[in-house]
C-alpha cells in the first residue's frame, strides 16, 4: 500500500520512477496572482525557469485565452498574453507547458476583486501627506533575521553608519500610527519599501531587485497590508513609493536579461547627465537627450527600456497589482522625467483608467516652475498628455530660506513667494501641485536648530493654508535639522525613541524640549484645524493674495460664505502699516478669529506686527 501511494504520488507530479524526464521548469510567475472584472482585459504573465521559451504553453479555463505567446532573447523566459472575459469567474488557472511531450502543470490564481476601481479614494489638497523614511523612522519587531536570511546580502544594522540600515520596519510605522494620527496629518507616504537586495543594504530603498516582494528586513507583503488596513482604520491614506526609470543593479533582470533591450546602454557605459532642460529644448541633439533619458542614474541603478512594450505591460501590472493587493491611495513615482515620457504617459493613462479617483505624483525635480508644469496632465506647454495629476513643487522648497529667512522688500523674502505664485497660470491645475519645504533628498528646512521658531512658524502656515497638496518630511514637527554638505545620512536622521536603547523618546511630550512642544503644538493646532471644518476651503476655496508691501504679505482662501486670511510680516522687526490695500478681503471693523491663538481680531485702519508675525484668521458669515 505504501509502495502504491509513493508510484502514485510521482506520476500525478509528472515525474517517473523509472527515468523519465520531467517537464520543463517553471520556478516562477508574475504577478503572483491576478484578479478577474478588470478595466483592462489583458494579463501578461511573465513565466520563468530554465529553457521555458521552447516549451509550448496552453490555459484550460472558461473565458481565458492566450492571445499571444512571446519568447524573449534569453531562453528562460516566457511572456504570455492572456485574455480575461469580463464574466470570467475567480479560482485556480490551470496553465500548461509542454515541451516535446513532456508537460508541468500548474495553477495560476484568478481572485474576485474586494471592490471596484472607482472606490479606491486616491491622495489631493485635502490631505496632507507625512514622508516617512521606514528605515529610519522606527523599529517595531525584531532584526527579521530569519526572513532577511533569503538575500543574498543581508545586512547588519549599524545606525553608527549613516549610509547603513539602522533597522527601521513596518512593524514600527504600525506602532506609531497614533503618533501620527494625533499629529494631524492625514496620509503617510512611505520611502520604497520593495526588497533592495544590494550590497551595502541600500537602506534607501531606490534599487530595487524584486518588484513583488517587501524587503524582508522591513517585513513582509502581509504586514505591509497591514499596515495599510490599520492606516485606513484610523482615516489616513497611504501612498506607495515606486521606481520604474532604473532598478538595483542587482536584480535577477541583469544576471539574466530578458531581452537585449530589456534595459537602456546594458553594457553600463553611459551615465545620465540630469539635464532635464533637454525635453523640452526644441533645439536638443540626440546624443544629450539619450544621456538625459538612457543613461543609468548611478552605477548601482541600470536604466529601464520602457520603448519595450513588455517592459512597460511588466511595470504597469506590478503598480496595478499594489493598488489591488494592499490597497494604496496613490503613486509616488520616482525620477520621473528620466523615464521615457510616451511611456509613462501610458503607464499613468492606464493606472487612471483602473482607478479614476486614484492620485499619482510625479518626482520632477526642477528648480524653475515652468520645467515642473510640463509635466502635470492636461498642461498647454508639452505636446504629449502626459496624464500625470500632480507633479511637485521643487521650486518652493529650493527658495525655502529665502523665501521665510531674509528680510522681506519689494524684491526679495516673501516677494519670491509671491512671485512664484504668480506664475500658476503654467500649471494645469495647482491645487494638484505637491508642496513642500524639505524631503528626503533635500538639506532640512531648519539647517541646524533655531533660536526662535518665528521663521518656521511662517513656513509652515503657509504651507498648510495655500495653495496644492502639502507634504511634510517627518521630523519636522520636532525641529529635525541637517543638511547634505555633511551626508545624505544627516537629513534622514532616526527618530528619537523610534529605536531599541533610545534615551529620549519624541514621540512623547515628555521626551521632548519645550521649544520642541511649542513646534509639535503649533504644527498639530493647525493640521487638525485644517483636516476639520477648514477642510474645505483650503481644498478648494480660491486664493487671492496682495503682493508684499512693508512686508506683510496678506492672502485669502475663500469658498463661498466662509473664509480664512493668512498675514505674515516678513521682517525681524516689528512694523506698523495700514490696511487699506486689503480692504476688499478685510473690510475695516471686521473681527475674526485667530486659529492659532484662539483669540478674536479686529482688523483696523492701521495694525501692529510683531517680528516674524503670523495670524491665520478664520470667518465663518
Amino acid at each position: 500500500m505504501k509502495k502504491f501511494s509513493l508510484v502514485s504520488l510521482a506520476l500525478l507530479a509528472g515525474v517517473s520512477m523509472f527515468g523519465a524526464k520531467k517537464g520543463p521548469e517553471v520556478s516562477k510567475i508574475e504577478p503572483p496572482y491576478w484578479w478577474v472584472g478588470m478595466a483592462n482585459d489583458t494579463l501578461q504573465l511573465m513565466v520563468y525557469g530554465t529553457d521555458i521559451a521552447k516549451a509550448t504553453a496552453s490555459v484550460d479555463y472558461p473565458g481565458v485565452h492566450i492571445a499571444e505567446s512571446v519568447s524573449l532573447d534569453s531562453p528562460n523566459y516566457k511572456l504570455l498574453y492572456l485574455t480575461i472575459d469580463s464574466d470570467t469567474k475567480p479560482g485556480k488557472m490551470p496553465l500548461t507547458f509542454d515541451l516535446s511531450g513532456r508537460k508541468t502543470k500548474t495553477d495560476y490564481e484568478l481572485r474576485r476583486r474586494d471592490k471596484q476601481g472607482a472606490e479606491y479614494d486616491g491622495f489631493s489638497a485635502a490631505d496632507v501627506l507625512y514622508l516617512l523614511m521606514p528605515d529610519r523612522f522606527a523599529k517595531g519587531g525584531d532584526d527579521n533575521k530569519q526572513s532577511a536570511a533569503s538575500l543574498r546580502f543581508p545586512t547588519e544594522n549599524n545606525r553608527k553608519d549613516p549610509s547603513g540600515r539602522h533597522g527601521g520596519d513596518i512593524a514600527g510605522i504600525r506602532n506609531h500610527l497614533g503618533y501620527i494620527d494625533s499629529l494631524g496629518v492625514t496620509a503617510i507616504w512611505a520611502c520604497p519599501v520593495l526588497e533592495n537586495d544590494m550590497p551595502g543594504g541600500s537602506y534607501h530603498g531606490y534599487a530595487t531587485t524584486d518588484y513583488y516582494r517587501i524587503d524582508p528586513r522591513f517585513g513582509s507583503n502581509e504586514e505591509w497590508s497591514a499596515l495599510i488596513a490599520d492606516a485606513h482604520g484610523r482615516g489616513l491614506k497611504v501612498v506607495m513609493d515606486m521606481i520604474f526609470n532604473h532598478t538595483g543593479s542587482e536584480h535577477p533582470w541583469m544576471k539574466d536579461m530578458p531581452s537585449k533591450d530589456w534595459y537602456n546602454h546594458p553594457e553600463g557605459d553611459v551615465l545620465t547627465n540630469f539635464r532635464l532642460s533637454t525635453l523640452h529644448d526644441p533645439y536638443v541633439s540626440d546624443y544629450d537627450l539619450d544621456h538625459t533619458v538612457n543613461g543609468w542614474f548611478v552605477t548601482a541603478m541600470p536604466d529601464l527600456n520602457q520603448r519595450n512594450r513588455h517592459v512597460m505591460k511588466y511595470l504597469t501590472q506590478n503598480s496595478i497589482w499594489w493598488i489591488e493587493s494592499s490597497k494604496i491611495n496613490g503613486i509616488r513615482m520616482d525620477t520621473y522625467p528620466y523615464a521615457d515620457m510616451k511611456g509613462m504617459a501610458q503607464w499613468a493613462k492606464d493606472v487612471m483608467r483602473e482607478y479614476p479617483n486614484f492620485n499619482i505624483v510625479g518626482e520632477c525635480w526642477y528648480g524653475n516652475e515652468a520645467g515642473s508644469a510640463f509635466w502635470q496632465s492636461g498642461n498647454r506647454i508639452n505636446p504629449v498628455e502626459t496624464n500625470l495629476p500632480t507633479v511637485m513643487d521643487f521650486k518652493i522648497s529650493i527658495d525655502a530660506h529665502k523665501m521665510f529667512d531674509e528680510q522681506t522688500d519689494p524684491w526679495n523674502g516673501l516677494n519670491l513667494l509671491y512671485d512664484h505664485l504668480a506664475l500658476d497660470y503654467l500649471y494645469a491645475d495647482p491645487q494638484r501641485v505637491l508642496t513642500f519645504l524639505d524631503n528626503h533628498d533635500t538639506d532640512r528646512f531648519l539647517l541646524e536648530m533655531p533660536e526662535s521658531l518665528g521663521s518656521w512658524k511662517q513656513a509652515i502656515a503657509f504651507l498648510l493654508t495655500s495653495r496644492g497638496i502639502p507634504q511634510l518630511y517627518y521630523g519636522t514637527e520636532l525641529l529635525m535639522n541637517g543638511t547634505k554638505k555633511i551626508s545624505d545620512g544627516n537629513i534622514r536622521l532616526d527618530m528619537p525613541g523610534g529605536f531599541h536603547g533610545d534615551t529620549t523618546d519624541a514621540f512623547t511630550r515628555k521626551g521632548r524640549t519645550d521649544m520642541q512642544n511649542e513646534a509639535w503644538d503649533y504644527m498639530s493646532n493647525l493640521l487638525n484645524w485644517r483636516r476639520g471644518e477648514a477642510n474645505e476651503v483650503i481644498a478648494k476655496g480660491s486664493l487671492k493674495h496682495f503682493m508684499p508691501q512693508n512686508g506683510i504679505y496678506a492672502y485669502e482662501r475663500r469658498l463661498g460664505d466662509k473664509q480664512v486670511v493668512v498675514l505674515l510680516n516678513g521682517n525681524d522687526s516689528p512694523l506698523t502699516t495700514t490696511m487699506e490695500r486689503t480692504v476688499e478681503i478685510l473690510p475695516f471693523g471686521t473681527t475674526m478669529t485667530d486659529v492659532i491663538t484662539g483669540k478674536p481680531v479686529t482688523i483696523e485702519e492701521t495694525m501692529t506686527f510683531a517680528p516674524r508675525a503670523v495670524m491665520v484668521l478664520q470667518n465663518w458669515k
